[in-house]
């Protein structure tokens, strides 16, 4: 039978059988050691000149042969332990040695400290994974998983799975379709999430439902978000009229990930519920870390009747105040400009407290008062830099709110080991749609829009739509959103509505979302949930920076399935079984 690397560790005077992969392999004189690896851990092995047939297949071994040692676990000579290997004080004198499997020399480095390109490590993935931290986090992310299963059967949520292959429907993100070959010329869609699976299942009379669902979204790759396909933790509760019932429970879930699975520390045991207006204003940004402080400072009021030309001719007029930054050299101070620049700022320009004074290009232009007031309102103290944004308001809080994470990272306030969690609640129902010019969904259109229809007839003009809030909420952890939720528009007369508001007839709604609300007119109850990125969240409770760390099979940062080479061409055969023509402009 064979025993795990790190079982080895009870079993000295005993003969056992441990089988895996050769980490390493040293000759001392006559002696061969053995480093073997399985997924448990490191194991020395002995193998003496005496047993002949073994001492012969050993000379032969090499980095990650497959392999199969059976022999006797002993106490290691004395000053021969190894303190930095949990097996360290044993080791196992080989007296049977079995090649199960040999191996070319690896197209990538599985050291930890000499690390492949990304790259080339995706398309050899099932060595990379050989690597302990790999093997690490999958191991940590079954138990993961697991300790949310958990929580939620004692929560009593029933866990549903719901269909893969779906319809098409506008939630947010472009679709994977899927030709029918049955039905030629109609398509089905992968789901961007279960939204309209899971509001069925409340009016099917499902209570507490749960999913650990597969997502699928055509969406480009970043840090913290992958291509193609993800999982998030899928909820929804019946009979549910406020976001509050469902804030305050799940929080609980996700503290608990936090101190009892990570072991990090939360900046707060009260989560606060910030507006999304106010998350915009005061931090720049729908997803506010709060590990650190740097919030932005309003100056209009000061600068009312300021002459400088810069800051009298913007609608918005903001800074913020960088503790220490008066050290910033000429050099960094223009890399943070052109940052500022890429979201659409001007410049940036700045006021450097050093000396018991105020340096700055700008500070000829503003007034003693005005120096005066905009100190006191950031907090500005000697060695502190007050860097401003001014121009549209929009443009204001995304630049700085840009700057306040740039210069978080720059001086080190990112502590991996805390964890600041905060609710973004009350955002907007719709937005307006800069590229097509027209106002349009913002979270998606499965929300209720707070004042229900009577506030939707009231909104005649783009301004009066834009002022509608819906009863939606993000969590957002260390400045990452990690779930998005909202209570659901169970009511048909509110979704037609909606739609005709922006510009969308009946048969538009009863095309995407017919079987739903045909489902509404059957005593729909009221409903509410939210779904939680568990990559996303497992990414920052790791101390990871990089979402594809922590999953098993990702796409590269270009989408691309380097190790089964996806996508892919396909034969001819089968587009002609789907009745698809394929008309591909490659100029």
């Amino acid at each position: 039978m064979r025993t795990k690397t790190i079982e080895t560790i009870l079993k000295q005077g005993e003969t056992v059988t441990v089988k895996g992969w050769v980490n390493s392999r040293r000759d001392h004189g006559g002696v061969i050691f053995i480093d073997l690896r399985d997924f448990s851990g490191l194991l020395q092995v002995v193998i003496q000149p005496e047993n002949v047939a073994n001492f012969s297949a050993a000379e032969h071994l090499r980095d990650e042969y497959a392999i199969s040692v059976t022999g006797n676990i002993r106490q290691r000579g004395e000053g021969l332990a190894n303190p930095n290997l949990a097996t360290g004080q044993i080791e196992l004198v080989a007296a049977e040695l079995a090649i199960l499997n040999a191996s070319q020399p690896l197209p990538i480095s599985l050291n930890e400290s000499n690390k492949s390109s990304e790259d080339l490590r995706l398309k050899y993935r099932y060595l990379d994974l050989r690597r302990p931290k790999m093997q690490e986090t999958l191991k940590k992310r079954a138990k993961y998983l697991s300790f949310i299963r958990r929580f939620m059967e004692d929560q009593d949520f029933l866990e549903v799975q719901t269909p893969i292959l779906a319809n098409s429907s506008p939630e947010g993100a472009r679709d994977f379709l899927i030709p029918s070959r049955i039905h030629s010329g109609k398509f089905y869609a992968l789901p961007q999430a279960p939204q309209q699976f899971k509001q069925l299942l409340m009016v099917g009379g499902i209570d507490k439902y749960y999913q650990i669902a597969p997502c699928f979204r055509d969406e480009d790759p970043r840090a913290d978000r992958l291509y193609g396909d993800f999982y998030q933790l899928d909820l929804e509760r019946a009979f549910v009229e406020d976001g509050e019932e469902i804030r305050s429970e799940m929080e609980v879930l996700i503290q608990n990930l936090v101190k009892d699975f990570a072991g990090k520390a939360l900046v707060s045991e009260d989560i606060p519920r910030i507006s999304y207006e106010d998350a915009m204003n005061i931090y720049g940004s729908d997803k506010p870390d709060l590990r650190f402080d740097m919030t932005l400072v309003d100056l209009d009021e000061t600068l009312a009747t300021t002459e400088f030309a810069v800051f009298k001719n913007a609608k918005k007029v903001k800074a913020i105040c960088v503790k220490g930054a008066a050290s910033l050299s000429r050099s960094q101070i223009d890399n943070f400009t052109e940052i500022a620049k890429k979201e659409g700022a001007g410049g940036l320009a700045y006021l450097t407290y050093v000396d018991g004074g105020i340096k700055s290009p700008i500070a000829k232009f503003l007034t003693e008062a005005e120096l005066a007031e905009i100190t006191a309102k950031t907090g500005a103290e000697d060695g502190d830099i007050v860097f401003f944004g001014a121009g549209k308001p929009a443009i204001v809080n995304r630049v700085l709110g840009r700057m306040r994470n740039e210069f978080a990272d720059f001086y080190d306030l990112k502590d991996k080991n805390k964890v600041a969690l905060c609710w973004v609640v009350d955002f907007p129902f719709y937005e307006y749609d800069e590229q097509n010019r027209k106002v349009d969904f913002g979270h998606n259109p499965f929300s209720l829009p707070k004042g229900g229809v009577q506030t939707l007839e009231a909104a005649k003009t783009d301004a009066d739509k834009l002022a509608i809030k819906a009863d939606q909420y993000d969590m957002v952890m260390n400045g990452y959103e990690i779930c998005s939720g909202a209570v659901r528009n169970y009511n048909p007369e509110v979704m037609y509505k909606a739609f005709e508001v922006i510009g969308y007839d009946k048969y538009f709604v009863e095309q995407k979302f017919g079987a739903m609300l045909e489902a509404f007119k059957f005593g729909a109850p009221p409903h509410a949930g939210c779904a939680f990125g568990l990559e996303r969240i497992f990414m920052v409770l790791t101390g990871e920076e990089n979402i594809r760390e922590v999953v098993a099979f990702p796409k590269s940062a270009a989408g691309v399935d380097l190790m089964m080479d996806s996508p892919s061409d396909v034969d001819p055969k089968q587009l002609n079984e789907l009745k698809l023509v394929l008309d591909i402009d490659f100029d």
